[in-house]
């Protein structure tokens, strides 16, 4: 697993971020994000976990996967582009409405399915990989080539 450092940690590792969040919230809430922070890291072990806007835990892999929000009632994965995969198992319950983005609202006692939440990070992965493949080449880039 890569790590990415923003500003706002000021030096310290993204994991470490992550990992003090778990441990600060020390209710299901933590276990549960812990229990996919795991899942997410073993589906992916190229995944960067980075530390956004103001203290998301956020995995990315050729673009953002998800975030993990934690709310008093709710712990919340929401996919970037969720909107754009299969979701057979229908775990995506909350932002439905939404053109680009889906989420699993998790609740205290809920458990989700692993495989199915694995598939949805890999079809995420493969998502963003494919969309980095398709990007024209940048006006600055082209410019580079020409010039050598």
């Amino acid at each position: 697993m890569k790590q990415s450092d923003t500003k706002e940690d000021q030096g310290q590792p993204a994991s470490e971020l992550i990992s003090e969040k778990i441990a600060g919230l020390g209710d299901w809430r933590g276990a549960t994000l812990a229990r996919m922070r795991k899942l997410i890291t073993e589906a992916d072990p190229q995944v960067i976990e980075e530390w956004k806007w103001m203290g998301t835990p956020v995995w990315s892999h050729d673009g953002i996967i998800c975030t993990g929000e934690s709310y008093k009632s709710v712990v919340k994965l929401t996919f970037a582009k969720g909107a754009s995969l299969k979701d057979p198992a229908r775990l995506f319950n909350s932002s439905l409405d939404g053109n680009v983005r889906r989420a699993i609202d998790i609740h205290e006692g809920e458990e989700l399915d692993a495989a199915a939440f694995t598939a949805l990070v890999l079809e995420a992965v493969a998502l963003n990989g494919a969309g980095k493949a398709k990007k024209p080449a940048t006006k600055k880039a082209v410019a580079k080539k020409t010039k050598a």
